[in-house]
């Protein structure tokens, strides 16, 4: 098949492309890029007032499947990426049973084949079952497919095994994607420790349980010249740590969430689970400190970390509730509403965060428009006006925040390998 996407605003940021171009993809790859391409027999797609951006990367994303196929699965999930402009995602091994062996890599790969229709790209645990104790093979990880390793939510607590797993990584140029928390200080908390925390009543998560941990896998990276990625870091201190680190040039980089540049702790009042994740909404001074982060490029990625849950798992009492909430479908909106719209960030720079570095950290070649790489190209109408509706939801799970929403500036195509998946906020797989 032979697509010809005409006139739209072309921003490549791994080229430093800024302009009105055209861009014609043959099969599976990028052909050529150029102005008044004239292509007989092409099929075209009008781009004119659109941004026609390198397929958009979330390297942080929760599937569910296997295991957990009542909240989420490889045919939901994708599609919802789909949905929200991404054409590349990186799943967490949080699955049951906990993708640790090549056979659990391979059964990604199987389903992505089977039910997928975005490319998808597994992070492999770090200890066998995420137990914390015996690290995993992470030759052999790699070896099927592995592009990361990462025990998610539930953080490595003592330091030796951590130290240990930094430095086997290093032999395979894996990062460590590290979820920051010492349990012993956040205890059984359930939202933001404040004062939001204490008129509901609510157990909290104390900042500090964040950044102890996020200052002791910084020391440890240092001491390894291992590679750290510092998952959806959520507070002022946690940032400030990751910019002095950065400047002492320890191999570390780290993402923010929509959720944390966006809500605050007082999302949380009348006891909003769909407001509960982990790391929790922080205060206002938290938020603009991951923004500041954001735009000084202290924080290299956005990523989603979209975690679905059922509804009744989440209309639990408040303390029993599961942290997280969806969030593939809303990532392009909220990263214009909140960094572009304002001037945190240009589109460029928002952009970059979305395609280059997720593709540099985990060492995969995607993330740009560059005549003969894959053919994943992604479109966004910036004037388009939407509300956020349960109804239109394409993930399993309804777990979300931002129901409500009128937001401004969504996907309108998402091609993966040359194939139009979704094209005018309509799926057509």
């Amino acid at each position: 098949m032979r697509l010809l996407i005409q006139g739209g605003r072309v921003i490549d940021p791994a080229s430093g492309t800024d302009k009105v171009l055209d861009l014609l993809i043959e099969g599976t790859k990028i052909a050529k890029i150029g102005a008044a391409l004239q292509e007989t027999g092409a099929h075209v797609v009008q781009a004119g007032g659109k941004v026609v951006v390198p397929g958009l990367i979330d390297m942080h994303t929760h599937l569910r499947e296997p295991g957990q196929e009542s909240k989420e699965t490889f045919a939901t999930g994708t599609r919802a990426a789909a949905m929200g402009g991404i054409t590349t995602v990186a799943c967490m091994a949080n699955t049951q049973p906990v993708t640790d062996t090549k056979a659990g890599i391979k059964l990604i790969h199987y389903l992505r084949e089977k039910e997928g229709v975005v490319s998808v790209y597994p992070i492999a645990a770090v200890t066998k079952g995420m137990e914390g104790k015996e690290i995993t093979e992470f030759g052999e990880l790699k070896e099927v497919g592995a592009v990361a390793l990462s025990d998610d939510g539930i953080p490595i607590m003592n330091a030796d095994t951590l130290r240990r797993a930094l430095e086997y990584a290093r032999m395979f140029d894996l990062p460590i994607i590290s979820h920051c928390e010492d349990v012993n200080l956040s205890a059984d908390g359930a939202m933001n420790e404040g004062k939001v925390s204490t008129v509901l009543g609510l157990p909290g998560l104390p900042s500090a349980s964040e950044e102890v941990m996020i200052a002791r896998d910084l020391l440890l990276a240092e001491f390894t010249c291992g590679r750290v990625h510092i998952a959806h870091v959520s507070t002022a201190g946690g940032v400030e740590l990751i910019r002095q680190a950065k400047a002492r040039a320890v191999r570390v980089s780290t993402e923010a969430t929509p959720h944390h540049f966006t809500l605050t702790e007082e999302a949380v009042i009348g006891y909003n689970t769909s407001a509960k994740m982990n790391p929790p909404l922080r205060t206002r001074k938290d938020v603009d400190a991951v923004k500041q982060g954001l735009a000084d490029g202290t924080i290299d990625c956005i990523a989603s970390d979209h975690a679905p849950h059922t509804g009744y798992e989440k209309e639990q009492e408040f303390n029993f509730a599961p942290f997280g909430i969806i969030g593939l479908e809303t990532l392009v909106p909220l990263v214009m509403a909140q960094l572009v719209t304002p001037g945190v960030l240009s589109l460029p720079e928002a952009i970059r965060k979305m395609t280059v570095h997720p593709a540099r950290i985990l060492g995969i070649d995607k993330g740009t428009l560059s005549v003969g790489e894959d053919a994943d190209v992604t479109l966004i109408d910036p004037e388009l006006e939407l509300t956020y509706s349960r109804d239109k939801v394409v993930s399993k799970s309804h777990n979300s925040p931002f129901f409500g929403w009128m937001m401004k500036g969504w996907p309108v195509a998402t091609i993966v390998a040359g194939q139009i998946v979704m094209q005018d906020r309509k799926l057509l797989v």
